[in-house]
Protein backbone atom coordinates (compact mmCIF):
# COMPACT_ATOMS: atom_id res chain seq x y z
CA UNK A 1 0.00 0.00 0.00
CA UNK A 2 2.94 2.30 0.54
CA UNK A 3 3.70 2.51 -3.15
CA UNK A 4 0.12 3.24 -4.03
CA UNK A 5 0.20 6.06 -1.49
CA UNK A 6 3.07 7.74 -3.32
CA UNK A 7 2.25 11.41 -3.58
CA UNK A 8 4.98 12.40 -6.00
CA UNK A 9 2.50 12.95 -8.86
CA UNK A 10 -1.22 13.62 -9.11
CA UNK A 11 -1.86 10.35 -10.94
CA UNK A 12 -0.68 8.51 -7.81
CA UNK A 13 -3.06 10.47 -5.60
CA UNK A 14 -6.33 9.70 -7.36
CA UNK A 15 -6.66 6.23 -5.88
CA UNK A 16 -6.45 7.45 -2.31
CA UNK A 17 -8.85 10.37 -2.68
CA UNK A 18 -11.55 8.52 -4.58
CA UNK A 19 -12.63 5.86 -2.07
CA UNK A 20 -16.22 5.90 -0.93
CA UNK A 21 -15.05 5.17 2.61
CA UNK A 22 -11.52 6.51 2.45
CA UNK A 23 -8.42 4.29 2.28
CA UNK A 24 -9.06 2.27 5.47
CA UNK A 25 -11.31 -0.38 3.90
CA UNK A 26 -8.76 -1.29 1.26
CA UNK A 27 -5.92 -1.40 3.78
CA UNK A 28 -7.78 -3.89 5.96
CA UNK A 29 -8.79 -6.04 3.01
CA UNK A 30 -5.26 -6.09 1.66
CA UNK A 31 -3.87 -7.18 5.03
CA UNK A 32 -6.52 -9.87 5.35
CA UNK A 33 -5.76 -11.15 1.88
CA UNK A 34 -2.05 -11.44 2.71
CA UNK A 35 -2.88 -13.22 5.94
CA UNK A 36 -5.04 -15.80 4.17
CA UNK A 37 -2.29 -16.38 1.60
CA UNK A 38 0.26 -16.95 4.36
CA UNK A 39 -2.11 -19.39 6.09
CA UNK A 40 -2.53 -21.39 2.89
CA UNK A 41 1.21 -21.49 2.21
CA UNK A 42 2.24 -22.38 5.77
CA UNK A 43 3.71 -25.88 6.29
CA UNK A 44 4.34 -26.71 9.97
CA UNK A 45 7.42 -28.65 11.02
CA UNK A 46 6.70 -32.14 12.44
CA UNK A 47 8.24 -31.53 15.85
CA UNK A 48 6.50 -28.17 16.19
CA UNK A 49 3.91 -28.03 18.98
CA UNK A 50 1.43 -25.41 17.81
CA UNK A 51 -0.96 -24.38 20.53
CA UNK A 52 -2.08 -21.06 19.04
CA UNK A 53 -2.94 -21.29 15.33
CA UNK A 54 -2.98 -18.53 12.72
CA UNK A 55 -5.23 -15.72 13.86
CA UNK A 56 -6.68 -12.71 12.02
CA UNK A 57 -8.17 -10.22 14.47
CA UNK A 58 -9.52 -7.87 11.75
CA UNK A 59 -6.46 -5.67 12.12
CA UNK A 60 -3.34 -7.84 12.34
CA UNK A 61 -2.29 -11.29 11.18
CA UNK A 62 -0.77 -13.40 13.98
CA UNK A 63 1.49 -16.30 13.07
CA UNK A 64 1.12 -19.65 14.87
CA UNK A 65 2.98 -19.97 18.16
CA UNK A 66 3.84 -22.59 20.75
CA UNK A 67 2.83 -22.49 24.39
CA UNK A 68 4.36 -19.55 26.27
CA UNK A 69 5.67 -17.85 23.15
CA UNK A 70 5.19 -14.08 22.81
CA UNK A 71 4.60 -12.69 19.32
CA UNK A 72 5.32 -9.01 18.72
CA UNK A 73 4.26 -7.17 15.57
CA UNK A 74 4.22 -3.58 14.34
CA UNK A 75 1.06 -1.52 14.48
CA UNK A 76 -1.22 -2.22 11.51
CA UNK A 77 -0.64 -0.03 8.46
CA UNK A 78 -4.22 1.16 8.82
CA UNK A 79 -3.15 3.55 11.57
CA UNK A 80 -0.40 5.18 9.54
CA UNK A 81 -2.91 5.86 6.75
CA UNK A 82 -5.64 7.32 8.96
CA UNK A 83 -3.43 9.53 11.15
CA UNK A 84 -1.38 12.44 9.91
CA UNK A 85 2.40 12.12 9.80
CA UNK A 86 3.01 14.47 12.72
CA UNK A 87 0.60 12.54 14.98
CA UNK A 88 1.68 9.02 14.07
CA UNK A 89 4.36 7.07 15.90
CA UNK A 90 5.44 3.57 14.98
CA UNK A 91 4.34 1.26 17.80
CA UNK A 92 4.27 -2.44 18.53
CA UNK A 93 1.66 -4.77 20.00
CA UNK A 94 2.09 -8.28 21.39
CA UNK A 95 0.09 -11.39 22.16
CA UNK A 96 1.03 -14.28 24.41
CA UNK A 97 0.22 -17.89 23.52
CA UNK A 98 -1.40 -19.47 26.59
CA UNK A 99 -2.97 -22.85 27.22
CA UNK A 100 -6.33 -21.18 26.60
CA UNK A 101 -5.23 -19.70 23.29
CA UNK A 102 -4.17 -16.21 22.34
CA UNK A 103 -4.17 -13.56 25.02
CA UNK A 104 -5.40 -10.03 24.48
CA UNK A 105 -3.06 -7.56 22.85
CA UNK A 106 -0.70 -5.70 25.14
CA UNK A 107 -0.54 -2.81 25.05
CA UNK A 108 -3.93 -2.21 23.49
CA UNK A 109 -4.11 -0.93 19.92
CA UNK A 110 -5.45 2.38 21.21
CA UNK A 111 -2.46 2.91 23.48
CA UNK A 112 0.24 1.54 21.20
CA UNK A 113 -0.87 2.95 17.88
CA UNK A 114 -2.45 6.24 18.94
CA UNK A 115 -5.64 5.35 17.14
CA UNK A 116 -8.48 7.81 17.47
CA UNK A 117 -11.83 6.96 15.91
CA UNK A 118 -12.72 10.63 15.62
CA UNK A 119 -9.45 11.26 13.82
CA UNK A 120 -10.19 8.43 11.39
CA UNK A 121 -13.62 9.86 10.65
CA UNK A 122 -12.08 13.28 10.09
CA UNK A 123 -9.55 11.73 7.70
CA UNK A 124 -12.26 9.97 5.70
CA UNK A 125 -14.18 13.25 5.43
CA UNK A 126 -10.99 14.93 4.28
CA UNK A 127 -10.55 12.44 1.42
CA UNK A 128 -14.19 12.84 0.41
CA UNK A 129 -13.73 16.62 0.37
CA UNK A 130 -10.70 16.31 -1.89
CA UNK A 131 -12.67 13.98 -4.17
CA UNK A 132 -15.48 16.54 -4.38
CA UNK A 133 -12.94 19.28 -5.13
CA UNK A 134 -11.28 17.47 -8.02
CA UNK A 135 -14.66 16.34 -9.37
CA UNK A 136 -15.72 19.98 -9.65
CA UNK A 137 -12.32 20.88 -11.10
CA UNK A 138 -12.33 18.24 -13.80
CA UNK A 139 -15.97 18.98 -14.66
CA UNK A 140 -15.19 22.68 -15.08
CA UNK A 141 -12.13 21.88 -17.16
CA UNK A 142 -14.07 19.43 -19.32
CA UNK A 143 -16.77 21.97 -20.21
CA UNK A 144 -14.36 24.85 -20.87
CA UNK A 145 -11.93 22.72 -22.90
CA UNK A 146 -14.73 21.27 -25.04
CA UNK A 147 -15.96 24.80 -25.77
CA UNK A 148 -12.43 25.91 -26.63
CA UNK A 149 -12.02 22.94 -28.99
CA UNK A 150 -15.24 23.84 -30.81
CA UNK A 151 -14.04 27.43 -31.26
CA UNK A 152 -10.60 26.45 -32.57
CA UNK A 153 -12.06 23.85 -34.93
CA UNK A 154 -14.86 26.10 -36.18
CA UNK A 155 -12.77 29.04 -37.40
CA UNK A 156 -10.40 28.18 -40.24
CA UNK A 157 -8.32 31.33 -39.73
CA UNK A 158 -7.26 29.91 -36.36
CA UNK A 159 -5.84 26.77 -37.96
CA UNK A 160 -2.07 27.03 -37.51
CA UNK A 161 0.67 24.90 -35.94
CA UNK A 162 0.55 26.77 -32.64
CA UNK A 163 -3.20 26.26 -32.26
CA UNK A 164 -2.97 22.65 -33.47
CA UNK A 165 -0.59 21.97 -30.58
CA UNK A 166 -2.98 23.75 -28.22
CA UNK A 167 -5.82 21.60 -29.53
CA UNK A 168 -3.90 18.39 -28.87
CA UNK A 169 -3.15 19.61 -25.35
CA UNK A 170 -6.85 20.38 -24.86
CA UNK A 171 -7.75 16.87 -26.03
CA UNK A 172 -5.26 15.37 -23.57
CA UNK A 173 -6.85 17.36 -20.73
CA UNK A 174 -10.32 16.25 -21.86
CA UNK A 175 -9.25 12.59 -21.97
CA UNK A 176 -7.64 12.92 -18.56
CA UNK A 177 -10.85 14.26 -17.03
CA UNK A 178 -12.95 11.58 -18.73
CA UNK A 179 -10.59 8.81 -17.58
CA UNK A 180 -10.83 10.03 -13.97
CA UNK A 181 -14.63 9.91 -14.08
CA UNK A 182 -14.60 6.47 -15.70
CA UNK A 183 -12.11 5.15 -13.16
CA UNK A 184 -14.15 6.44 -10.24
CA UNK A 185 -17.33 5.04 -11.76
CA UNK A 186 -15.83 1.57 -12.22
CA UNK A 187 -13.82 1.26 -9.02
CA UNK A 188 -16.14 3.01 -6.61
CA UNK A 189 -19.62 2.39 -7.98
CA UNK A 190 -20.61 0.29 -4.97
CA UNK A 191 -21.10 1.54 -1.45
CA UNK A 192 -18.91 -1.19 0.03
CA UNK A 193 -15.22 -1.77 -0.46
CA UNK A 194 -15.48 -4.52 -3.09
CA UNK A 195 -13.41 -2.28 -5.36
CA UNK A 196 -10.32 -3.33 -3.39
CA UNK A 197 -10.20 -6.69 -5.14
CA UNK A 198 -11.79 -6.28 -8.55
CA UNK A 199 -10.12 -8.67 -11.01
CA UNK A 200 -12.11 -8.06 -14.19
CA UNK A 201 -10.55 -7.33 -17.56
CA UNK A 202 -12.74 -4.25 -17.89
CA UNK A 203 -11.37 -2.83 -14.65
CA UNK A 204 -7.78 -3.30 -15.77
CA UNK A 205 -8.58 -1.82 -19.17
CA UNK A 206 -9.91 1.26 -17.37
CA UNK A 207 -6.65 1.59 -15.41
CA UNK A 208 -4.62 1.25 -18.63
CA UNK A 209 -6.72 3.95 -20.27
CA UNK A 210 -6.41 6.15 -17.18
CA UNK A 211 -2.61 5.92 -17.09
CA UNK A 212 -2.40 6.51 -20.83
CA UNK A 213 -4.48 9.70 -20.61
CA UNK A 214 -2.49 11.07 -17.68
CA UNK A 215 0.83 10.26 -19.33
CA UNK A 216 -0.30 11.82 -22.64
CA UNK A 217 -1.30 14.97 -20.77
CA UNK A 218 2.18 15.33 -19.29
CA UNK A 219 3.82 14.74 -22.68
CA UNK A 220 1.70 17.40 -24.39
CA UNK A 221 2.63 19.84 -21.64
CA UNK A 222 6.24 18.99 -22.47
CA UNK A 223 5.59 19.53 -26.20
CA UNK A 224 4.09 22.95 -25.51
CA UNK A 225 7.30 23.93 -23.73
CA UNK A 226 9.51 22.41 -26.40
CA UNK A 227 7.63 24.15 -29.22
CA UNK A 228 7.79 27.59 -27.62
CA UNK A 229 11.48 27.21 -26.74
CA UNK A 230 12.33 26.08 -30.28
CA UNK A 231 10.31 28.95 -31.71
CA UNK A 232 12.34 31.45 -29.69
CA UNK A 233 15.74 29.88 -30.34
CA UNK A 234 15.61 28.89 -34.01
CA UNK A 235 15.49 31.52 -36.74
CA UNK A 236 14.18 29.13 -39.39
CA UNK A 237 11.61 26.80 -37.90
CA UNK A 238 9.86 24.27 -40.20
CA UNK A 239 6.75 24.03 -38.03
CA UNK A 240 4.79 21.60 -40.19
CA UNK A 241 7.61 19.06 -40.35
CA UNK A 242 8.18 19.25 -36.60
CA UNK A 243 4.46 18.95 -35.91
CA UNK A 244 4.39 15.32 -37.07
CA UNK A 245 7.16 14.52 -34.60
CA UNK A 246 5.14 16.23 -31.90
CA UNK A 247 2.20 13.96 -32.69
CA UNK A 248 4.41 10.88 -32.44
CA UNK A 249 5.91 12.00 -29.13
CA UNK A 250 2.65 13.23 -27.60
CA UNK A 251 0.48 10.21 -28.40
CA UNK A 252 2.99 7.51 -29.38
CA UNK A 253 5.41 7.57 -26.46
CA UNK A 254 2.65 7.15 -23.82
CA UNK A 255 1.31 4.21 -25.85
CA UNK A 256 4.71 2.49 -25.68
CA UNK A 257 5.16 3.20 -21.96
CA UNK A 258 1.70 2.05 -20.94
CA UNK A 259 1.93 -1.05 -23.12
CA UNK A 260 5.22 -2.06 -21.48
CA UNK A 261 3.72 -1.37 -18.05
CA UNK A 262 0.63 -3.49 -18.81
CA UNK A 263 2.73 -6.41 -20.09
CA UNK A 264 4.95 -6.30 -16.99
CA UNK A 265 1.92 -6.13 -14.70
CA UNK A 266 0.34 -9.08 -16.48
CA UNK A 267 3.42 -11.28 -16.09
CA UNK A 268 4.97 -10.15 -12.80
CA UNK A 269 2.37 -8.28 -10.72
CA UNK A 270 -1.06 -9.47 -11.84
CA UNK A 271 -2.91 -8.47 -8.67
CA UNK A 272 -6.36 -6.92 -8.36
CA UNK A 273 -7.37 -4.16 -10.72
CA UNK A 274 -3.78 -2.90 -11.23
CA UNK A 275 -4.68 0.22 -9.25
CA UNK A 276 -2.14 -0.62 -6.54
CA UNK A 277 1.53 -0.15 -7.37
CA UNK A 278 3.46 -2.14 -4.79
CA UNK A 279 6.13 -3.15 -7.31
CA UNK A 280 8.23 0.00 -7.53
CA UNK A 281 10.37 -1.26 -10.42
CA UNK A 282 7.35 -1.79 -12.68
CA UNK A 283 5.77 1.49 -11.59
CA UNK A 284 8.86 3.41 -12.74
CA UNK A 285 7.91 2.56 -16.33
CA UNK A 286 5.17 5.19 -15.96
CA UNK A 287 6.50 7.35 -13.15
CA UNK A 288 9.92 7.78 -14.79
CA UNK A 289 8.70 9.41 -18.04
CA UNK A 290 6.36 11.68 -16.07
CA UNK A 291 9.18 12.88 -13.82
CA UNK A 292 11.42 13.33 -16.85
CA UNK A 293 8.81 15.47 -18.63
CA UNK A 294 8.36 17.64 -15.54
CA UNK A 295 12.10 18.10 -15.14
CA UNK A 296 12.74 18.93 -18.82
CA UNK A 297 9.78 21.29 -18.91
CA UNK A 298 11.14 23.12 -15.89
CA UNK A 299 14.50 23.55 -17.63
CA UNK A 300 12.76 24.82 -20.77
CA UNK A 301 10.70 27.19 -18.64
CA UNK A 302 13.84 28.69 -17.09
CA UNK A 303 15.42 28.98 -20.55
CA UNK A 304 12.38 30.79 -21.95
CA UNK A 305 12.31 33.20 -19.01
CA UNK A 306 15.99 34.03 -19.64
CA UNK A 307 15.23 34.68 -23.32
CA UNK A 308 12.26 36.87 -22.42
CA UNK A 309 14.40 38.91 -20.04
CA UNK A 310 16.95 39.50 -22.77
CA UNK A 311 14.30 40.50 -25.28
CA UNK A 312 12.49 42.81 -22.87
CA UNK A 313 15.75 44.56 -22.01
CA UNK A 314 16.48 45.18 -25.66
CA UNK A 315 16.53 48.89 -26.63
CA UNK A 316 14.21 48.13 -29.55
CA UNK A 317 11.37 47.32 -27.16
CA UNK A 318 11.79 50.32 -24.90
CA UNK A 319 9.84 51.06 -21.78
CA UNK A 320 10.90 51.79 -18.23
CA UNK A 321 12.10 49.21 -15.75
CA UNK A 322 8.74 48.77 -14.06
CA UNK A 323 6.95 48.04 -17.34
CA UNK A 324 9.63 45.50 -18.28
CA UNK A 325 9.20 43.61 -15.02
CA UNK A 326 5.42 43.81 -15.36
CA UNK A 327 5.50 42.23 -18.82
CA UNK A 328 7.97 39.60 -17.60
CA UNK A 329 5.73 38.72 -14.65
CA UNK A 330 2.71 38.48 -16.93
CA UNK A 331 4.56 36.20 -19.36
CA UNK A 332 5.77 34.01 -16.50
CA UNK A 333 2.29 33.60 -15.03
CA UNK A 334 0.91 32.70 -18.46
CA UNK A 335 3.55 30.01 -18.95
CA UNK A 336 3.16 28.29 -15.56
CA UNK A 337 -0.15 26.47 -16.32
CA UNK A 338 0.87 25.77 -19.92
CA UNK A 339 4.11 24.09 -18.82
CA UNK A 340 2.68 22.45 -15.68
CA UNK A 341 5.41 24.09 -13.59
CA UNK A 342 3.31 23.79 -10.43
CA UNK A 343 4.01 20.04 -10.44
CA UNK A 344 7.65 20.74 -9.55
CA UNK A 345 6.64 22.04 -6.10
CA UNK A 346 6.40 18.51 -4.67
CA UNK A 347 7.73 16.39 -7.54
CA UNK A 348 11.20 15.64 -6.17
CA UNK A 349 10.60 15.83 -2.42
CA UNK A 350 10.27 12.71 -0.21
CA UNK A 351 7.02 10.89 -0.77
CA UNK A 352 6.01 10.73 2.91
CA UNK A 353 6.13 14.50 3.46
CA UNK A 354 3.07 16.78 3.53
CA UNK A 355 0.60 14.26 2.14
CA UNK A 356 -2.46 16.39 2.74
CA UNK A 357 -0.93 19.51 1.26
CA UNK A 358 0.01 17.56 -1.85
CA UNK A 359 -3.48 16.18 -2.24
CA UNK A 360 -5.00 19.65 -2.21
CA UNK A 361 -2.30 21.32 -4.30
CA UNK A 362 -1.57 18.68 -6.95
CA UNK A 363 -4.90 16.91 -7.16
CA UNK A 364 -7.50 19.42 -6.04
CA UNK A 365 -6.09 22.57 -7.63
CA UNK A 366 -4.41 20.63 -10.45
CA UNK A 367 -7.82 19.51 -11.69
CA UNK A 368 -8.55 23.14 -12.65
CA UNK A 369 -5.43 23.35 -14.83
CA UNK A 370 -7.37 22.50 -17.99
CA UNK A 371 -9.85 25.28 -17.26
CA UNK A 372 -7.04 27.82 -16.74
CA UNK A 373 -5.29 26.77 -19.96
CA UNK A 374 -8.54 27.03 -21.95
CA UNK A 375 -9.21 30.53 -20.60
CA UNK A 376 -5.69 31.87 -21.15
CA UNK A 377 -4.97 30.32 -24.54
CA UNK A 378 -8.41 30.43 -26.14
CA UNK A 379 -11.01 32.65 -24.49
CA UNK A 380 -8.58 35.49 -23.67
CA UNK A 381 -6.52 35.07 -26.84
CA UNK A 382 -6.65 38.26 -28.93
CA UNK A 383 -6.64 36.37 -32.23
CA UNK A 384 -9.55 34.19 -31.11
CA UNK A 385 -11.51 37.18 -29.82
CA UNK A 386 -10.96 39.08 -33.10
CA UNK A 387 -12.20 36.14 -35.14
CA UNK A 388 -15.28 35.71 -32.97
CA UNK A 389 -16.05 39.44 -33.27
CA UNK A 390 -15.61 39.28 -37.05
CA UNK A 391 -17.99 36.34 -37.32
CA UNK A 392 -20.46 38.12 -35.05
CA UNK A 393 -20.41 41.25 -37.20
CA UNK A 394 -20.84 39.15 -40.33
CA UNK A 395 -23.79 37.33 -38.83
CA UNK A 396 -25.32 40.65 -37.67
CA UNK A 397 -24.98 42.19 -41.13
CA UNK A 398 -26.47 39.12 -42.80
CA UNK A 399 -29.37 39.18 -40.39
CA UNK A 400 -29.92 42.93 -40.92
CA UNK A 401 -30.05 42.66 -44.71
CA UNK A 402 -32.26 39.59 -44.51
CA UNK A 403 -34.82 41.41 -42.34
CA UNK A 404 -34.54 44.66 -44.35
CA UNK A 405 -35.01 42.92 -47.72
CA UNK A 406 -37.95 40.96 -46.36
CA UNK A 407 -39.77 44.19 -45.55
CA UNK A 408 -38.85 46.00 -48.78
CA UNK A 409 -39.31 43.09 -51.20
CA UNK A 410 -41.72 40.47 -49.83
CA UNK A 411 -41.66 38.64 -53.17
CA UNK A 412 -37.94 37.91 -52.80
CA UNK A 413 -38.45 36.71 -49.24
CA UNK A 414 -41.30 34.39 -50.27
CA UNK A 415 -39.28 33.02 -53.21
CA UNK A 416 -36.82 31.38 -50.83
CA UNK A 417 -33.85 33.72 -51.27
CA UNK A 418 -31.83 33.52 -48.06
CA UNK A 419 -29.92 36.22 -46.26
CA UNK A 420 -26.54 35.16 -47.63
CA UNK A 421 -27.81 35.24 -51.22
CA UNK A 422 -29.44 38.61 -50.65
CA UNK A 423 -26.20 40.01 -49.30
CA UNK A 424 -24.22 38.69 -52.26
CA UNK A 425 -26.71 40.26 -54.69
CA UNK A 426 -26.47 43.60 -52.93
CA UNK A 427 -22.68 43.35 -52.86
CA UNK A 428 -22.53 42.70 -56.59
CA UNK A 429 -24.88 45.60 -57.28
CA UNK A 430 -22.87 47.98 -55.12
CA UNK A 431 -19.62 46.91 -56.79
CA UNK A 432 -21.12 47.52 -60.23
CA UNK A 433 -22.24 51.00 -59.14
CA UNK A 434 -18.72 51.79 -57.88
CA UNK A 435 -17.19 50.63 -61.18
CA UNK A 436 -19.63 52.83 -63.16
CA UNK A 437 -18.75 55.80 -60.97
CA UNK A 438 -15.04 55.25 -61.48
CA UNK A 439 -15.46 55.00 -65.25
CA UNK A 440 -17.50 58.19 -65.29
CA UNK A 441 -14.85 60.07 -63.29
CA UNK A 442 -11.98 58.84 -65.48
CA UNK A 443 -11.17 61.24 -68.44
CA UNK A 444 -11.72 59.81 -71.92
CA UNK A 445 -8.51 58.77 -73.62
Amino acid sequence: MAASMSLILPLLLLHMASGQHGPSDCVIKMEREKCLENMAAYEPVNDEEIVCPWFWDNLTCWEPASLGEVIEVNCPSLFSESISEEDYEVGKVSRNCTEFGWSDTFPHYVDACLFDEGNSTHTDMYYLSVKALYTVGYSTSLVSLTTAMVILCRFRKLHCTRNFIHMNLFVSFILRAISVFIKDGVLYAKEDSDHCFIHTVECRAVMIFFHYCVLSNYFWLFIEGLYLFTLLVETFFPERRYFYWYIIIGWGTPTVCVTIWAVLRLHFDDIGCWDMNDNAAIWWVIKGPVLASIMVNFVLFIGIIVILVQKLQSPDIGGNESSIYLRLARSTLLLIPLFGIHYTVFAFSPENVSKRERLVFELGLGSFQGFVVAVLYCFLNGEVQSEIKRKWRSWTVNRYFAVDLKHRHPSLASSGVNGGTQLSILSKSSSQIRMSSLQAETPAS
